[in-house]
This record gives structure tokens, C-alpha cells and sequence, in this order.
């Protein structure tokens, strides 16, 4: 029997292209869901820690392994308390939306002055005033909600700010939510409950600039090959006379933002001593706060911030109920 060539597809998909480093470290969101239930937040964010693995019960009614022990691979994100620092308020222009007003809270994280260009003068009753008198053209509340690194482990103090959407009621009822949110804290638990699906948004581990076999999975050439072994053997046709997109090339490769849909939250626990393996996660530490573990992976290396939002395509069989785990493992990642 000759040689059989060892299946390798083309690495990803060209409706990624161009892929160029991502502008932030913070994936950004560009499309909210609709809810049924009342005013809540759509979104949460949390650290990277790293991944272990657990046993739980199969709760998946046709999986051949249904009531029955399996292991999963798991993630885990440090998830501390956000601080709701102003709320802001949307109109409709056209197919666009327009900023009406923010009202940012009196009283603030000490940290936040480390983010450039964010007042400390607030006014939040004068602006809270024209929303109220609004309500009628306003078809939109999302807050500004701030991070606290300081009690996650990651080596930081600026917070990272973001915007998440309110879904869910009518316009009065989340404006009610608001003004009552406004300046205080938020917990994983008053936003995603156990069992429940997510999407993760984040940027990718960035892994520079790399050749054409690394970054598309192109077959090397043989030995004799003119020039070069790791590259193409051709850069297209005579016509059109130009380098087609399709054509592999070299360039930059991960540090893409990515979004993984249908992530089902595990476990939602306020002790990260259930978690930590033994001697921390590799190249994290301890989980010190509120954590939230997923089934399988998400993007990015540890300590990268993953922003979690309500599904967008949840699966048509969703089972709300919290998984029975039987088993975390503890054990030590750094092979002591």
C-alpha cells in the first residue's frame, strides 16, 4: 500500500478574515437577546483562572449516558462583585441608536480614576430627572458597570468598564431597576443562575505573527521543493492577475475576539477553596472570590477577562435545573 495522506483540513474558517489583532483585551458585544423574564442584567464579566474537570450526573435526556456518572472537562472564571457606576439611557434615531444621558454614581471605586476620561463629578438626580421625563422616547437601559481586580487574581487594579444591557419588562420596570442599582454592587447570582447556558465573548491567546503551516495547515512541500518547504507552492493563477484573499499567507495568528455559544454554568459558589487545585492554578493562583464554572473551555489564557451574556441562540431542549456534580478535581497542576 502507498502513502495515505493524514487528514488536515484547512485550519478555521476564511469568514474570520481579515485576522487582525483584536483592538482591546475586552471583547466587545455586539448584539443583546430578548427576555421573557423581568428587569435583569444580560451580562456578566469575570478572570480567566484556568480549567480542571468533574463528575456529574448525565442530565441530558436521549444521551446514551442519561443518570448516568461522566467526566467533563470544566473552566473555571473568578467572577468578584461589579460596581454599577451610571446608568445610560438610549433613544432610537432611525435604525441607530442615540445616547439621551448617563447618570454616573456619587460615590465611586477608588480605582476608577485610573480609567482616563471618566468624571468624578456626578450628578446623578439631575440626569436621572430627564430619563424620568423621557420615558416615552427612551427604547433602551444599559449600565456601566466596573470590574474589581483587586479581588480576583490578576496582577491589576484599573477595573475594566463595560456596558450590559437590561432586557426583560417594560421601560418603567427597568428603569426602576436602574435607579435602584446605581452605585451599588452586583453579584454572579442576582444575573446567571446554575444549569443555565451563556455565551463567552473573549479574545483569544495571541500567538504573533506565524508562517502558512502553523496558521492554515498547509502540507509541507518535499524536500526537493524550490525555495522554501514551509510555504505554498503557488501564489494562484496568471488571471486575475491579482493574490486572491483565499490564498493562505503568513500574518497574525490568535488575539482574535471570539464568541462561544451555549456554555452551561456548573456550579455558581462563593468559596474558591471548592475549586483551587492544589498549589493554585497554573500561572493564576487561588480563586480568592466568587467563581462560576463552565462545561468545557473558553477562549483566551489564563487571567484574560471572559464577558458572559444570556444566549443568543439557546438550545431548543434547555434544562434550567442545576447539574448534580459528584466530583471537582483538586489535584495539583503543577505535576508536584
Amino acid at each position: 500500500m502507498g502513502h495515505r495522506k493524514k487528514h488536515g483540513p484547512k485550519r478555521g474558517s476564511l469568514a474570520y478574515l481579515p485576522r487582525g489583532r483584536a483592538a482591546r483585551p475586552i471583547g466587545r458585544i455586539r448584539f443583546w437577546p430578548e427576555v421573557e423574564e423581568g428587569p435583569v442584567l444580560l451580562g456578566f464579566a469575570g478572570y480567566k483562572a484556568g480549567m480542571t474537570y468533574v463528575f456529574m450526573v448525565e442530565d441530558k435526556k436521549r444521551s446514551p449516558n442519561f443518570g448516568k456518572e461522566v467526566a467533563y472537562p470544566a473552566t473555571v472564571i473568578d467572577a468578584p462583585p461589579m460596581t454599577i457606576c451610571a446608568v445610560r439611557a438610549y433613544t432610537k434615531q432611525g435604525s441607530e441608536l442615540k445616547t439621551l444621558t448617563e447618570a454616573w454614581a456619587n460615590t465611586q471605586l477608588k480605582d476608577l480614576e485610573r480609567i482616563k476620561g471618566v468624571s468624578s463629578k456626578a450628578e446623578p438626580d439631575e440626569n436621572l430627572k430627564k430619563m424620568e421625563e423621557n420615558l416615552g422616547k427612551i427604547v433602551e437601559f444599559r449600565v456601566l458597570a466596573a470590574t474589581q481586580p483587586r479581588l480576583a487574581g490578576v496582577p491589576k487594579k484599573k477595573p475594566d468598564l463595560m456596558e450590559i444591557k437590561v432586557g426583560g419588562g417594560t421601560i418603567e420596570e427597568q428603569f426602576e431597576y436602574v435607579k435602584n442599582l446605581l452605585g451599588k454592587t452586583v453579584q454572579v447570582d442576582e444575573v446567571f443562575k446554575e444549569g443555565q447556558f451563556v455565551d463567552a465573548i473573549a479574545v483569544t491567546k495571541g500567538k504573533g505573527w506565524q508562517g502558512v503551516v502553523k496558521r492554515w495547515g498547509v502540507r509541507i512541500l518535499q524536500h526537493k521543493a524550490n525555495k522554501t518547504k514551509r510555504g505554498i507552492a503557488t501564489l494562484g493563477p496568471w488571471g486575475p492577475a491579482r493574490v486572491l484573499y483565499t490564498v493562505p499567507r503568513a500574518g497574525q495568528m490568535g488575539y482574535h475576539q471570539r464568541t462561544e455559544f451555549n456554555k452551561r454554568i456548573l456550579k455558581i459558589g462563593k468559596n474558591g477553596d471548592e475549586v483551587t487545585p492544589e498549589g493554585g492554578f497554573l500561572r493564576y493562583g487561588p480563586v480568592r472570590s466568587t467563581y462560576i464554572m463552565l462545561k468545557g473551555s473558553v477562549p483566551g489564557p489564563a487571567k484574560r477577562l471572559i464577558r458572559l451574556r444570556y444566549p443568543a441562540r439557546p438550545p431548543k431542549e434547555i434544562g434550567e435545573e442545576a447539574p448534580q456534580i459528584t466530583y471537582i478535581s483538586l489535584e495539583s497542576v503543577q505535576g508536584a
